[in-house]
């Protein structure tokens, strides 16, 4: 229902307790089947480029800003310009095995309005598809929500980059727009996807992907076997 000032104006909901909230820190996220280390060049920086390089056709870079890195010294060079920037603030995620598979960082940060973006995933081949990609997923919305108590978590992408919106979509991110001629990325024209995920969307969406966590939920070979479009569906009480 909508809400009137004096003049008889249409205003959005009060928010009368809202304090600004605190910032992230750089400090290890532990799931339970993968764990998002603060990136260290030093640490992860060899694991990441040989899990990146099994990607034989590079379709990990298409549509990032950087990438692909022919050479190891190139792409130690980039992890050390982005490591401790604070925003935006990177992880290595690091799967079953120890090794680190694949980057994601949290940016644009605001903790005024209490928003805060996912970006720069640059997942390898060995954490594409895994349920550790859904977990470190999962871990970093925790984090902001149920931690730090921000409202709104952004998932931003190239319109044309159809994995990236189908990720976004099976997470329960919502679309809300295109951003038309929102960048040049590699001397080509970027239109810009907006997802975002609200505090009050939390609370089932977290239950889902908590349910599909458990181990039960996958078989021997680590299949799953119920969709986590199962589980979202019997918590907003969809057939």
């Amino acid at each position: 229902m909508a809400e009137f000032n004096h003049l008889g104006q249409p205003v959005g909901a009060f928010v009368g307790d809202w304090l600004s909230r605190p910032r992230p820190t750089a400090r290890p996220l532990q799931g339970c089947w993968c764990r998002l280390e603060p990136l260290d060049p030093a640490r992860h920086g060899a694991e990441l480029f040989a899990s990146n390089s099994t990607d034989c056709g590079s379709r990990m870079w298409t549509y990032l800003p950087y990438g692909p890195f022919a050479e190891f010294a190139t792409y130690a060079s980039w992890l050390t310009r982005v490591a401790n920037q604070g925003d935006p603030m990177f992880f290595a995620i690091i799967d079953e095995s120890s090794q680190a598979v694949g980057v994601a960082a949290f940016q644009r940060i605001d903790p005024n309005a209490g928003s805060i973006e996912v970006g720069h995933l640059a997942f390898s081949p060995a954490l594409q598809r895994r349920r550790a990609a859904t977990e470190a997923m999962f871990v970093m919305m925790r984090t902001v929500f149920d931690e730090l108590g921000y409202r709104r978590y952004e998932w931003k992408c190239d319109a044309l980059n159809q994995a990236s919106r189908r990720a976004a979509e099976r997470l329960g991110f919502t679309y809300e727009g295109t951003f038309r001629q929102a960048n040049v990325v590699k001397n080509r024209n970027r239109d810009t996807a907006w997802y975002s995920i609200i505090d009050s969307e939390w609370p089932p969406l977290r239950l889902a992907l908590s349910q599909w966590l458990q181990r039960d939920n996958f078989d021997e070979s680590g299949r799953q076997r119920r969709s986590l479009s199962e589980f979202a569906s019997q918590r907003s009480g969809h057939p």
